[in-house]
């Protein structure tokens, strides 16, 4: 409505209301009075409602949230503030958040495995234990978590009386973490204590996810036998159960029903089944290792899936990855290639030098085989069986995976190096890392490739970009650029052609 109408308009209700009052002066007087007043009000708010300046002001009034809070003992529904987070923004590592869940008793040892990942300063969690800490873990390390004391459940496990302790205490963890570090939250991950993290690669990897939506990421075990006596469809703590936001608050808001419903369940199972209440199924990424594996290892590592790797679990189970060094130090060497690399890291690159009939497989920032036969890539991503299962199993498939079995033929058994070292190229900026022989293959050479041994290779020098992969869609090629008399050869990697073949 226009200003001048809104006066004319204002002029004839004065003008027929004082040929009405104009027998009573008192009467009169008041009513002017409430006209004018009631005319000036309505002409102040038709002006409002027409000014764009103030629309948005009304809206962001009209939808603040409270700050709620909430007590830290308590399970019901949780509403918070920010909850969305800085939706238009990277997703960073200030985003994820860690719970990892251990006792007073297994922090002592397994402590170095967490701090060889663990970025004091940058990474968010905490290390929930059973009771206080005592001996060599006070004073608290720096380059640990902080630790949470888990919450006294002993009333709640006297009413539901779980199959183990553990059970409920493991699962209400995800209630404790979100209670104290929901702000800012985009990932809550759980693990344990001898679970490596790659963090880089986890950052990158959920960033493809929409966290504003309902998300259950992981991955069932590599042996078939616990994926068949719980759940083909769920997560394994182990390797890490990563919920979006919005999940990790549903299934919060709903703790008592889950842990009172589902007593009778393993952990896992138990998240799996109150998520799949809320309606959500699992997301798989077999970057994910719960590994409930045992011996060497190394033959899974060198044909890694070709995804980023995001954990390696039972780290105190498995054989030391590297020969010559114990589980520590294997943890801290291999964090070398890592923290300079993580997307390359286990990533599986295939080139044949033609000259030797040789096949090099080289899994970035921890082996290097060489077999003297061309070999196709079809075969090499089958994992060799160097490992066994977490237990006897007469069940066959034992693996969810196919793999080939260790071989005595020399046209089939590879060459076997390890990452030694790395280091940036001060002129080319790309990415040196040089692998040793393991030891001699005690075989003769192969024939079928004219008796071109590869005994005399002692050490491969790899370069690579100093450009991160993330992107997993295709893998990269690489070219043999020298075989030396003097038992050094050297591989470069690059991006593959867009017709090119790897065989």
């Amino acid at each position: 409505m226009s200003s001048p109408m809104v006066i004319s308009t204002i002029g004839n209700i004065k003008e027929n209301f004082d040929n009405i009052l104009s027998k009573s002066c008192l009467v009169k007087n008041f009513c002017r009075l409430a006209l004018v007043s009631g005319l000036i009000l309505f002409v102040a708010f038709v002006l409002f409602l027409n000014d764009p300046s103030c629309s948005s002001l009304k809206l962001s009034y009209t939808f603040q949230r409270p700050n709620t809070q909430f007590s830290s003992s308590s399970s019901s529904s949780l509403t918070l503030p920010n909850e969305e987070g800085l939706i238009d923004s990277p997703t960073n590592v200030s985003h994820l958040v860690f719970g990892l869940q251990s006792s007073e008793k297994t922090y002592h040892f397994r402590k170095a495995y967490v701090e060889s990942w663990w970025k004091p300063n940058r990474t968010r969690g905490y290390v929930y234990l059973d009771t206080n800490p005592s001996g060599d873990l006070l004073p608290w390390s720096s380059k640990s978590p902080r630790y949470r004391i888990n919450d006294d459940l002993s009333k709640l496990i006297e009413e539901i009386n779980p199959i183990s302790v553990l059970m409920p205490r493991m699962v209400h963890g995800i209630m404790e973490l979100f209670r104290e570090e929901h702000e800012g939250m985009r990932w809550l991950i759980m693990g344990d204590d001898d679970t490596m993290f790659f963090v880089d690669n986890l950052v990158d990897v959920l960033s493809k996810y929409d966290h504003r939506k309902y998300y259950y990421i992981g991955y069932p075990s590599e042996f078939v036998l616990p994926n068949h006596l719980f759940s083909f469809n769920q997560a394994f703590g182990g390797g890490g159960i990563i919920l979006s936001y919005p999940l990790a608050k549903a299934l919060v808001n709903d703790m008592d029903r889950c842990l009172r419903t589902y007593s009778n369940l393993s952990a896992d199972l138990m998240i799996m089944a109150c998520i799949a209440d809320i309606g959500v199924n699992l997301t798989p990424n077999n970057g994910v290792h719960q590994n409930d594996l045992r011996g060497d290892y190394s033959g899974f590592l060198s044909s890694h899936p070709k995804e980023l790797v995001l954990s390696i679990h039972h780290w105190d189970v498995l054989d030391p990855i590297f020969p010559s060094m114990n589980r520590f130090q294997s943890a801290q060497h291999l964090m070398k290639a890592g923290n300079v690399d993580q997307s390359r890291l286990f990533q599986q690159t295939i080139c044949h030098h033609r000259q030797m009939n040789w096949t090099f497989s080289i899994s970035w920032g921890y082996s290097a085989h060489i077999y003297e036969k061309i070999q196709r890539r079809s075969w090499l991503m089958s994992p060799i069986e160097t490992f066994r299962g977490w237990r006897k199993s007469k069940q066959e498939p034992k693996f969810m995976f196919n793999t080939t079995r260790p071989f005595g033929d020399p046209c089939e058994a590879p060459h076997i190096f390890f990452f030694e070292s790395i280091k940036k190229m001060s002129d080319t900026k790309e990415i040196h890392t040089i692998y040793a022989r393991q030891g001699s293959r005690n075989l003769p050479s192969c024939g079928v490739s004219g008796n071109h041994s590869a005994e005399f290779v002692h050490k491969l020098h790899v370069l690579s970009s100093p450009n991160r992969r993330p992107e997993v869609d295709r893998a990269e090629c690489c070219d043999v650029v020298r075989v030396a008399g003097t038992g050094e050869a050297e591989v470069r990697f690059r991006e593959c052609k867009i017709d090119e073949i790897i065989a």
